[in-house]
């Protein structure tokens, strides 16, 4: 039933944003009128940077909403001194990824980076070999830093072409085996094709769904804390 769920919500994905995704440009004119989002660290404590596309910057959801906020609140309830970051950036593909990951990375104190890109490059049918050749160099340029990485799978639906799901699917636990990062096999477990968990595009977490999502992020994230 799992994996049904996950090949719907795939499917959806596609077919929301198919029109969008034929364009050729929609990639670098997204990129040149969105607004710079620029990280705020406000402290000096051990940094967890939240790197990602909506679904990392909220789409959809008030701040407090958000997963990094959610996250936060986990880390302090939990006793675990972290500043979480939120970098994530609507519309991100793998390539506008790489292309900020230098000055995202520069934060003081930065010790993980959750890796959540991959989504928009399956939307525009980017190859394979591109978006994992990207995913590549953010995760050197973090371990460069010997800053740790948990890197978050995404999953590609049938219409794509047996062969683009396969590779694309595989693309991520292969990373995290060749890097030996931790790895979240897929950010929307119980969240993806359940109605009442997202927001009306049927994609985005509404703010419960949200919750689960955050705690799908922190069962994979613990192992690497430190108090």
């Amino acid at each position: 039933m799992r994996i049904l769920a996950t090949i719907c919500f795939t499917f959806l994905i596609v077919s929301a944003f198919g029109c969008a995704a034929a364009k050729p440009s929609a990639n670098s004119a997204s990129r040149a009128n969105r607004p710079i989002a620029t990280p705020q660290a406000v402290s000096a404590k051990p940094k967890i940077i939240a790197f990602g596309d909506s679904l990392t910057a909220g789409f959809g959801l008030a701040e407090k909403e958000s997963y990094p906020y959610l996250l936060q609140e986990k880390l302090k309830a939990d006793g675990f001194d972290y500043e979480v970051v939120n970098a994530g950036v609507s519309g991100d593909t793998s390539l506008g990824g790489l292309e900020r990951a230098d000055w995202v990375l520069e934060q003081d104190n930065a010790k993980i980076l959750i890796l959540e890109l991959g989504a928009n490059d399956l939307l525009r049918g980017v190859p394979v070999a591109s978006m994992k050749a990207n995913l590549d160099k953010i995760i050197q340029k973090a371990k460069a830093k010997n800053i740790k990485v948990l890197l978050c799978g995404m999953l590609a639906p049938p219409t794509m072409g047996a062969q683009y799901q396969r590779d694309f699917v595989k693309a991520f636990p292969d990373l995290a085996t060749e890097h030996k990062v931790e790895f979240l096999p897929f950010l929307l477990d119980n969240v993806a094709t359940v109605k009442d968990l997202n927001q009306a595009d049927g994609i985005h977490p509404n703010p419960q769904g949200t919750k689960i999502m955050t705690e799908n992020v922190y069962q994979a994230l613990k192992p690497m804390l430190e108090k």
